[in-house]
Parts: C-alpha cells; sequence; structure tokens
C-alpha cells in the first residue's frame, strides 16, 4: 500500500461553509454525493432550510 500526500488527494468545497475538504477513506464509496465537510455542517444546513417559525408554538 503507498501512501499519497494529503495534497494529492481530491477535494471538493463545502456547500454550508464554503471551506475545502479533502477526500477520505470513510467517503471512498459515496464520494459523488458527499456535499459538507463534517456532520455539523451538515446538521446546520438541514436546519438553515427550514421555514422561519416551524416547531414554534
Amino acid at each position: 500500500m503507498r501512501m499519497r500526500k494529503k495534497s494529492d488527494l481530491p477535494q471538493k468545497t463545502c456547500q454550508h461553509c464554503g471551506l475545502p475538504f479533502a477526500w477520505r477513506k470513510k467517503w471512498e464509496k459515496v464520494w459523488d454525493e458527499v456535499k459538507y465537510c463534517s456532520d455539523r455542517c451538515r446538521s446546520e444546513r438541514k436546519r438553515a432550510d427550514k421555514p422561519a417559525g416551524e416547531g414554534a408554538a
């Protein structure tokens, strides 16, 4: 197995925070579907997509 430099890995830009992030082994099979750099950005994006006042009583 050959080690790769992080700079050699594919990169994308997070759709929530706009920061670049690199490919990870755990995303190997779903890389085309990855849109966010972290679980936090993914959950924040979902929260931001909800209309204002939803869930408020």
